[in-house]
């Protein structure tokens, strides 16, 4: 029966149809002016015809975007299959990954690297090393943090959480991968994660193994202008880097009850690097060749990390309350030896000398960190939450340099040294969250104290620091309907340097041209908001603004004109003031084809302290990206993605645009326990930093590429059951390890 108000007076005919039962005619009817009209009873006969099974699969979109993070979910991710983690990381939006491996969330400093919540503790080369050997099939999805809770270390740079693979049920399983890549060198890894989980304990761990070849190019022109005499310090530097790395994780927890569990976890890995490296240097006096100096040298490097734990769990009543502990020791050892050699010719070509020099810098790294959380969910809608942390680091770094003297290599005490840098971190955090009305509150405050020492045993410099900070962090949610929702947020973090860049080594790249660290450098202190606007849990438009005060993770030379010698180091440049507005919009254009599109305009200012020159200059900065999904049968999908920023300053560098395009197609198999993937990256090869700098008495420009160009082939099967829960542990020591950087 159907009871019709409003419509015209007349005649009508009424069709009526539902699924599975035939189409009806009914009527006439006739409609009367100012009465509703109603029908009788309609019966519909059942259709004879069979309807075709219908299946509808649902998947995690590739991106995901929610109050205070992103969300990117890999496992679906064509171009994510047989990668590394740090090889995601960089194709990902809204992820920077700079020459150095400084890995950071856009528009903020370098980010804090965390593994299932808890910090790596390893920066750089080290950070890159272990993310390049760890590969997508560990990984479930990864997180970027910008509004983490107080339980978090303090980052001023958000948080960049990978986390491992989860199942549901007891049982066994396992996963195996392949992978075979071809660039301009053919690379290839391989890799198992494995899970038995019983009733009374579990043991779970992974392998993976990765066998790689790339060459990395890097031109740059230098300009000195000294006493009316211009000269020309031109590099070509072309380099070819070997590299195998086995990484592992092994672990159990033993269920002492149904509400208690111990666990011990031992991860590490073992690189082994092969650099060799020619670099030409050209210098002109007037714009007429002077003299060239051929370099040739090459680098062996082995690096060990190991991270032992030892973590309880338990629930300590029936009302929820919760205590975790974790006892961590982590060690980094690395040997690296450099031989080189310098021949030098005459504007005419004309060999007339050479000498080699020898390049060695041991290093040692021991971390200690015990930590504790509490969790009281004192009522239904809100919980409270507390810990301490203690850290302590000590890094031990060597480095011999010198030449080659009547067939014996001396050290060179002006590059020659021994600096020992110790570390003292205590923290404490508190953290409350509550559901009221249609407001989510999440509110905290952590306090840290840092007591640091540099010791250069060779100079007998020594530098003492301590300081304590507090870090507030709030993240308050509001849901105005079903369509519409707020969010604000603001947290305070900090950055303290790396160990690396503590020291005061100065190390040798070539003649004119060298690094070294700072003793004397400052934490960085970073204050962030933002406010965003969600329509209909899909469309979401963000306001942001931070304000970095000690800001250093920017390139920073100083160039003595005298001797034409630049020094790559470190500094305290300044104040960064960052705004910005983020657009993240996903469609559906048909059945079989989707996409989502990500837009950053920002706007930030660089004002540098007095002491590093009168740098006051602004900049805009553009980011697009998006992502294509292409639906082509059941087991057969395709990707298309592609990304651009505009040129901009940062820093004291000037950057060109930054683009390139990827396209990957997976096929499933095996009743879909099994998948074949094949990833082209960089398709056009246009991935390739360039950036100049004219600063004081600095100018140059530079062309900075890394092998981009990879074509991959993947192949994934599982075994066993694919539900069982794979078991993750955070160790809590990451921070330390992340800032652990062991460099040339």
């Amino acid at each position: 029966m159907f009871k019709f108000s409003g419509i015209q007076p007349g005649d009508y005919l009424i069709l009526v149809s539902a699924i599975g039962y035939n189409k009806s005619y009914t009527g006439p009817y006739s409609a009367v002016e100012g009465q509703p009209l109603i029908t009788g009873d309609i019966t519909l006969k059942p259709s004879t015809t069979t309807l075709k099974e219908v299946s509808v699969v649902s998947n995690k979109p590739d991106i995901e975007v929610k109050p205070g993070k992103v969300i990117l979910n890999i496992q679906n991710n064509i171009l994510a299959a047989g990668n590394s983690v740090f090889d995601i990381l960089r194709q990902s939006p809204g992820v920077r990954v700079d020459n150095s491996n400084n890995i950071s969330i856009i528009g903020r400093q370098n980010a804090l690297i965390t593994i299932d919540g808890k910090p790596t503790n390893l920066t750089g080369e080290d950070l890159a090393g272990v993310l390049k050997g760890m590969q997508s099939n560990t990984i479930d999805y990864i997180e970027l943090i910008t509004s983490g809770s107080a339980k978090y270390d303090a980052s001023g740079g958000g948080i960049i959480n990978i986390v491992l693979k989860k199942g549901k049920n007891i049982g066994a399983n396992a996963t195996l991968t392949g992978s075979l890549a071809y660039g301009k060198y053919a690379k290839s890894n391989a890799g198992v994660v494995f899970n038995d989980r019983t009733a009374k304990f579990n043991i779970f761990g992974n392998y993976t193994y990765s066998d790689d070849q790339n060459f990395h190019d890097f031109v740059t022109g230098r300009t000195v202008n000294f006493n009316k005499v211009l000269s020309n310090y031109n590099v070509d530097y072309n380099a070819v880097l070997k590299n195998n790395t086995n990484n592992f994780n092994l672990g159990t927890d033993f269920y002492l009850s149904p509400n208690s569990t111990i666990g011990f976890l031992i991860n590490g890995g073992v690189r082994n690097e092969n650099i060799v490296k020619d670099n030409d240097l050209q210098i002109l006096n007037q714009g007429v060749l002077d003299t060239t100096v051929v370099a040739n040298s090459n680098v062996n490097r082995h690096i060990t990390r190991l991270n032992y734990n030892l973590n309880y769990s338990g629930k300590l009543d029936k009302a929820g309350k919760t205590l975790t502990a974790d006892l961590n020791y982590s060690t980094v050892n690395r040997s690296s030896a450099e031989y080189i050699g310098n021949k030098f010719y005459g504007p005419a070509g004309n060999y007339y000398r050479d000498s080699l020099l020898q390049n060695l810098s041991p290093s040692n790294i021991r971390i200690w960190v015990s930590k504790a959380d509490f969790v009281d969910p004192i009522s239904k809608t809100s919980k409270l939450e507390a810990g301490i942390k203690y850290s302590n680091v000590q890094s031990n770094n060597d480095l011999i340099f010198g030449p080659l003297v009547k067939g014996q290599y001396q050290s060179d005490p002006r590059f020659s040294n021994h600096f020992v840098y110790t570390e003292n971190v205590n923290a404490a955090y508190i953290n409350y969250e509550n559901k009221f009305d249609n407001f989510d509150l999440i509110a905290g405050l952590r306090a840290e104290q840092t007591i640091a020492k540099g010791n250069s045993v060779t100079s007998g410099q020594v530098t003492n620091s301590n300081y304590t900070g507090l870090f507030p962090n709030v993240l308050l949610t509001y849901n105005y309907d079903d369509k519409h929702d707020f969010s604000f947020s603001y947290n305070r973090g900090i950055l303290r340097p790396d160990y690396e860049a503590l020291n005061p080594f100065l190390r040798y790249i070539d003649l004119y041209d060298y690094d070294s660290g700072n003793p004397n450098l400052k934490p960085q202190y970073t204050n962030s908001i933002e406010l965003s606007y969600t329509y209909n849990k899909t469309f979401v438009t963000t306001l942001y603004s931070s304000i970095i005060a000690n800001a250093s993770e920017f390139k920073f030379f100083e160039q003595n004109d005298t001797s034409k010698v630049s020094v790559n180091t470190r500094t305290n440049l300044g104040t960064v003031y960052n705004y910005g507005l983020k657009f993240y919009a996903p469609l559906v254009f048909t059945g079989w084809w989707n996409a989502d599109f990500n837009l950053d305009l920002s706007y930030q200012r660089y004002v540098a302290y007095p002491v590093n020159g009168n740098l006051n200059k602004g900049t805009q900065d553009l980011i697009f990206s998006t992502n294509q999904y292409f639906i082509l049968s059941k087991t057969l999908n395709a990707t298309l993605t592609g990304h651009y920023e505009t040129p901009t300053f940062y820093g004291i560098s000037q950057f060109k645009a930054f683009y390139g395009m990827d396209a990957g197609i997976a096929k499933q198999l095996f009743n879909k326990r099994g998948s074949l993937k094949l990833s082209a990256v960089d398709i056009f090869n246009t991935v390739r930093d360039r950036f100049s700098i004219n600063y004081q008495n600095l100018n140059l420009s530079t062309t900075n590429k890394v092998e981009s160009q990879i074509v991959r082939l993947t192949f994934t099967y599982r075994l066993g059951k694919t539900s069982v829960k794979n078991s993750t542990h955070n160790a809590g020591n990451e921070d330390e390890q992340k800032r652990s950087k062991t460099t040339d």
